[in-house]
């Protein structure tokens, strides 16, 4: 009796070699921006104490109450698969002695899980960029993670594609002010109310301004504003980036109604949102969080970041980029037929790949065949063919097939990469 297949986990998908090739350009383009502003990148366990989450996330959020992959271990220690990785990049800082009185600029990339539903460009394990940075209070960190985001979506290609949304949220003594305001006025139009927000109007009366009902859009408009209710610091703060960013030239809509999704926000939240997803139109979402390393068992430190859904980010340059597309070709297929060809080839190619390390180099170990050889050519998308028979070994040359334009030379083994290298650039 054959077995049953086993399959992967539902939304938790594999990356195939079709697909590979954009991830790791958009990872190196990623990384490149990353770098030029100076920032270091941070590798942080994909599982942490449960706890970390519950404190740092907030228990009444979705994240907490229903999405995370939680387990006991041989020790009965609740451990929990990442659902995001800002926690823990705070908890290594703490753990390792790099916030208090430190100026931090932190970069990673890797995976998190949710249990959600699954669909176009959400998935239960999903991969995240994001930017950490501790230790600076003022505006203009917060105008320069701004910045450093709008310069990545022109180098992706997808500039013309994104808008910014901004709001501030103020200080955590100010949205308390402004939760008593909200849930008096939900109190009030309580049977308007879909069960969704009725759910949240008592344990995170904040999330109810971002429903995606209309008609509880349409009844927000009589709401109270968050604005009114903001500490006059956070005015000053948010005034203040407002004025960065018009002097940078970058375009944004104040948004009142952006509260971000996790309880460790402050003052500045952001998203950038495009409509060439649908429904799905968050790219980047990110703010300041400066009560959440004390919150974590640190000192006070002022932080601020962002975190990009690599998922979502690689859907949209595939629906909008024509440029930036995967890329598995060969550069160069080597072939080989008769007695001592395949050894020979095989180290002309190492010999190549001194002299050319970014260059892809295939060797053929199957068939004989030449004609066969180059069909396998023809498959890896090769540009160029390095033919070596029985007489190549005795003159010591090569012959190099240009499989795009059919011309092809003669060319002495120990010039060959270097001959090559000028074709391909």
């Amino acid at each position: 009796m054959a077995k049953q297949k086993i399959q992967a986990i539902r939304g938790m998908n594999d990356l195939l070699p079709t697909e590979s090739a954009l991830w790791q350009q958009v990872e190196k383009i990623v990384k490149n921006v990353l770098n030029s502003y100076g920032y270091n990148e941070i590798r942080t366990p994909i599982v942490e104490e449960t706890a970390l989450f519950k404190r740092a996330v907030g228990e009444v959020t979705d994240i907490v109450e229903k999405e995370m992959y939680t387990f006991n271990d041989r020790k009965d220690i609740s451990l929990t698969l990442r659902p995001e990785l800002t926690a823990g990049c705070v908890r290594a800082g703490i753990e390792h002695g790099l916030l208090y009185n430190q100026e931090q600029r932190l970069w990673y990339f890797g995976p998190a899980f949710r249990y959600e539903r699954p669909q176009r460009g959400r998935h239960r394990q999903f991969h995240q960029f994001g930017v950490e940075v501790f230790g600076l209070a003022g505006p203009d960190i917060d105008a320069e993670l701004i910045l450093l985001t709008a310069r990545l979506w022109k180098a992706l290609g997808i500039a013309e594609h994104t808008h910014l949304e901004l709001n501030s949220i103020g200080s955590l003594a100010a949205r308390d002010n402004y939760r008593h305001a909200l849930v008096e006025f939900l109190e009030q139009h309580k049977d308007s109310l879909d069960e969704d927000c009725k759910r949240r109007m008592y344990t995170n009366p904040l999330r109810v301004l971002d429903s995606k009902n209309p008609s509880i859009q349409e009844l927000l408009n009589q709401a109270p504003k968050l604005f009114d209710y903001l500490d006059p610091e956070s005015k000053d703060h948010f005034v203040g980036l407002c004025q960065l960013l018009d002097a940078n030239g970058i375009k944004y809509t104040v948004n009142q109604r952006l509260v971000r999704g996790l309880d460790y926000y402050n003052r500045t939240v952001f998203e950038w949102v495009t409509n060439s997803l649908g429904t799905q139109g968050t790219v980047c979402g990110g703010g300041r969080y400066d009560s959440l390393v004390s919150q974590l068992g640190g000192r006070a430190t002022p932080a601020v970041g962002f975190a990009i859904g690599a998922e979502r980010l690689i859907l949209l340059i595939q629906a909008v980029n024509t440029q930036l597309k995967s890329d598995n070709n060969i550069d160069v297929y080597m072939i080989s037929s008769g007695n001592n060809t395949r050894v020979q080839a095989q180290k002309l190619a190492e010999k190549m790949r001194d002299v050319m390390p970014t260059k892809r180099i295939m060797t053929n170990y199957g068939s004989n065949d030449f004609k066969k050889q180059f069909s396998q050519a023809d498959k890896y998308g090769a540009k160029l063919a390095i033919v070596i028979g029985e007489n190549e070994i005795l003159t010591n040359k090569v012959v190099v097939k240009n499989l795009q334009s059919g011309e092809q030379i003669e060319v002495e083994q120990d010039q060959v990469a270097d001959y090559c290298l000028n074709i391909l650039g």
